[in-house]
């Protein structure tokens, strides 16, 4: 593609193209090789144009966890307007997903979340994102809730952290899907029989 051909695309296509482009970099060299030089090269534009859209490394790394967060969250709310109205059944649906959503999200997931360890904007935009999948998760436990208001959210943020540390272990092949999905089944109900 030549720069001439690249500045074609609106602002919002072009900003998903740089973003499947470093995407690509980080699933075939690691986040390591991912640099905005890099990203515009691969993508056929000038520097200026992808620190336009970025700002900064933190910037696309922060813009690829987003990306992969919104895709996550949408495919979650499309798993739960199918739920059936029983705790067990919740319960699965939401450890299925959470399982799924990583499968297909890769490693690059975790290994983009690595790499913005430390970072001050990426702490607040984690925080950001954990906040809105406690207030989902208690949304959606609140009728099987034997506990008050703010024990609820504490114990959804358990179940997120938990989620994350056997989505790294499935990731890493020491855990298969199904068995990391049971489990997170099987707290998230042993945490909602508790009063």
């Amino acid at each position: 593609m030549t720069e001439t051909t690249a500045r074609r695309l609106p602002k919002a296509e072009r900003r998903e193209q740089l973003l499947e482009t470093a995407m690509t970099i980080v699933r075939e060299q690691g986040t390591d090789a991912l640099t905005l030089g890099y990203v515009a090269e691969r993508a056929g534009v000038s520097k200026p144009i992808a620190y336009e859209h970025f700002g900064t490394r933190s910037g696309l790394l922060i813009a690829l966890y987003k990306q992969i967060d919104e895709r996550q969250a949408s495919r979650l709310a499309q798993d739960f307007e199918r739920t059936p109205k029983r705790l067990s059944d919740v319960a699965k649906l939401m450890g299925d997903s959470y399982m799924s959503c990583f499968r297909t999200a890769g490693p690059e997931c975790h290994a983009i979340f690595a790499a913005l360890k430390g970072d001050e904007q990426m702490e607040r935009v984690q925080q950001e994102l954990v906040a809105g999948y406690v207030a989902s998760y208690r949304d959606l436990l609140a009728p099987y809730s034997k506990v008050d208001e703010e024990e609820l959210r504490r114990r959804c943020v358990a179940i997120i952290g938990a989620g994350e540390a056997l989505s790294r272990e499935m990731s890493h092949g020491r855990v298969e899907e199904a068995e990391a999905a049971a489990t997170l089944t099987a707290l998230i109900q042993g945490l909602m029989a508790r009063g």
